[in-house]
């Protein structure tokens, strides 16, 4: 039998690959989008999923900063799929890049209710479907949530926020079956940094010890490991390249 899960920001991007992921391990999969503007490319994810992996997909407007939103994106999921689900992925996020004395008070709030909030809220409604039975909640938190980054003062807050999070769960809940984990992204190659100028890259990958900028599929694969991990919780898996040190 498949197995059933759901993912928020995963319409492009380091989203788009773990979806893709999700599909090729078997899992039907819940995608959430945003704006009408990227409900194309979430239904183009869709059909990639069903065609090449034969699963069931789903996509669900919902922005998942609020409540009642991601009540609609859990309840969507369940009434496709089944009561169970056995995979949580909560990847969406937004960046303000802003000094934090001229960032004004609803940007800064949104950063948090967007990339810290949204995953409280989808646990709270995911887990009456995940507990005694094994299933996995992966959150996406970031360097930036281990180290602070200039510019990024609400982003880093949001993310240092999530690895807590991830912790109090997977204590909460080992009992239970649920194993909670994040994965924390070094500098991975997306549509922000393929605008950047090439010189100014390559000097970019020259702080990298090992030399590049990594791929959305180091985040796919990391994302793999963590699923099949049996042993795994509690934990901040990041694939940095060597950037950040734990």
């Amino acid at each position: 039998m498949s197995k059933n899960a759901i993912i928020t920001g995963g319409s492009r991007g380091l989203g788009k690959a773990m979806a893709l992921k999700l599909g090729e391990l078997g899992y039907n999969v819940a995608i959430n989008y945003r704006s009408d503007s990227s409900k194309a490319l979430t239904e183009e994810i869709i059909a990639e999923i069903k065609d090449k992996y034969g699963v069931e997909a789903i996509a669900v407007q919902a922005d998942v900063s609020e409540f009642e939103d991601c009540k609609r994106l859990v309840d969507t999921a369940v009434s496709e799929f089944g009561e169970n689900i056995d995979a949580l992925v909560n990847n969406a996020g937004i960046t303000n890049n802003c000094n934090f004395i001229d960032l004004e008070p609803e940007k800064y709030e949104s950063v948090i209710k967007t990339n810290l909030i949204s995953m409280m809220h989808m646990c709270h409604l995911a887990l009456p479907h995940m507990v005694d039975h094994d299933s996995a909640i992966v959150c996406t938190a970031s360097v930036g949530g281990m180290t602070g980054v200039i510019n990024q003062a609400d982003y880093c807050a949001a993310k240092t926020g999530v690895i807590g999070l991830v912790r109090a769960l997977a204590l909460e809940f080992a009992g239970r079956k649920v194993r909670v984990n994040a994965i924390a992204p070094g500098m991975i190659m997306t549509d922000m940094l393929r605008g950047v100028n090439q010189d100014e890259l390559n000097a970019l990958a020259a702080t990298i010890p090992q030399g590049r900028i990594g791929d959305a599929s180091d985040i796919a694969g990391a994302l793999e490991y963590i699923l099949k991990a049996e042993y795994l919780t509690g934990q901040t898996i990041s694939p940095n390249g060597g950037f950040v040190l734990q």
